[in-house]
């Protein structure tokens, strides 16, 4: 029985086709590898004590010192489960407020016609061309004269608004499809109606995306909360985690042990969400 040409052919593209794959998978396997790498540090030297980070004898596994994290809450100079409440509140406050506010921002620049869209769209963009150090004394000086210094309020209202994420929404708003929203403007809904009912419900893919980078972005923040927050009560836990490193001792195991803590909620909220990451920012089309 002879072998046709196709037969050949054929046989050798799924040939390909499999050692193919298995190097992408292969690829796959070794990037996940290096990107886990740093967790796994994280990990196993907050379960070691700071000769075991630091000794010449590197060992793979840790001593597992448990009593590391009774130490990192018990610890009398630093009030980390206080801070990390902190976190939490500023956190999830600053990503609810930006959604809303960009968010109706953006549906204004994209759908309610007025002469003045394109001036006040380009003066948004304007902003994202500005330094935040040439805004942050005038910040700090207003919000201080608002009396808003070791608040949550100083803490959480500067940053509700980002005009990155207003031109995201925009961008986004202009794909919506139209004729869903003239169709509740047929039913006797205006335009706050049309978003709240409408526009908001079909986007939850979009608003979990834009939700999930302001809230990474506000729980890392570090400079705006280290002036605000002068009060060590209403630190966050970027800078509790920077007081374990002074001029005179650097505790390495409590480093490790409150960044490996804090960095769960972070962990949580992108496993959670991260189907909607990529698919929400795809969405925004980068046009118009």
């Amino acid at each position: 029985m002879t072998t046709t040409a196709p037969q050949v052919g054929k046989r050798r593209r799924k040939g390909r086709g499999v050692f193919g794959n298995t190097g992408l998978y292969v690829a796959v396997g070794v990037a996940a590898l290096l990107f886990l790498i740093p967790f796994y540090l994280i990990v196993r030297n907050a379960l070691s004590t700071d000769a075991e980070i630091t000794g010449e004898n590197w060992k793979l596994l840790p001593s597992f010192q448990w009593g590391n994290i009774s130490e990192l809450f018990s610890d009398p100079t630093v009030d980390f489960g206080t801070s990390m409440v902190n976190s939490l509140v500023v956190a999830v406050l600053t990503t609810l407020g930006t959604l809303l506010v960009c968010s109706l921002a953006g549906y204004g620049l994209a759908r309610i016609p007025y002469k003045h869209a394109n001036k006040v769209f380009y003066a948004v963009l304007a902003t994202l061309m500005v330094p935040t150090a040439v805004t942050f004394v005038p910040s700090f000086v207003l919000v201080s004269s608002l009396g808003w210094v070791d608040t949550y309020r100083g803490l959480i209202i500067p940053g509700l608004f980002s005009g990155f994420t207003c031109f995201l929404f925009r961008q986004y708003f202009l794909g919506f499809p139209k004729e869903l929203e003239e169709a509740a403007r047929v039913d006797g809904l205006g335009y706050w109606g049309a978003y709240w009912r409408i526009v908001v419900p079909n986007s939850l893919n979009f608003f979990a995306a834009i939700a999930t980078i302001t809230f990474i972005s506000a729980w890392n923040s570090f400079l705006w909360p280290l002036v605000i927050g002068q009060d060590p009560s209403s630190w966050t836990v970027q800078i509790a985690l920077s007081s374990f490193m002074t001029n005179q001792t650097v505790n390495f195991h409590l480093i490790f042990m409150a960044t490996a803590i804090s960095i769960l909620p972070l962990v949580f909220v992108f496993l959670f969400l991260q189907r909607w990451l990529v698919q929400g920012i795809a969405q925004t089309g980068i046009k118009g």
